[in-house]
């Protein structure tokens, strides 16, 4: 099995497409946010378990040995709980662009792709290093 082969390796290029095809249908979106009766289009959300078929499925889990080591909070307004979304806006032209949320979507958009890349790229790095190479 190559290095690329890998399943990681296979997951993050397959990651790196989708925000590729993303960030086309966005700056789609953005390059018709005045069109009358146009609908703005996004990608189903890329989810790497639906591709995890070729991972381990070992598991990590973590034990506390001092009370005061970890402190998880379980109540619902938490940081990371679900936010529900604003509603979807249609101006009178029947146009469903908002400018401004097309553009965070860009910048979000762009950020992690430059994160799966750099993922992608230190991973090379440690396997070349692990290997004897000069990483």
């Amino acid at each position: 099995m190559g290095l690329m082969n890998m399943p990681v390796f296979t997951a993050l290029t397959d990651k790196m497409r989708w925000h590729q095809a993303r960030q086309g249908l966005l700056a789609e979106n953005v390059a018709n946010a005045e069109t009358p009766g146009f609908r703005g289009r996004d990608l189903a959300q890329y989810d790497f378990a639906d591709r995890s078929s070729g991972f381990s499925s070992a598991s990590v889990t973590t034990s506390a040995t001092q009370p005061m080591h970890f402190s998880v909070s379980s109540s619902e307004g938490s940081a990371f709980g679900a936010q529900r979304m604003a509603n979807f806006e249609v101006t009178p032209e029947g146009n469903g662009v908002t400018l401004e949320d097309e553009m965070m979507k860009v910048t979000t958009n762009m950020m992690d792709y430059q994160a799966a890349t750099t993922l992608y790229q230190k991973s090379i790095k440690i396997l070349k290093t692990a290997m004897g190479r000069q990483a």
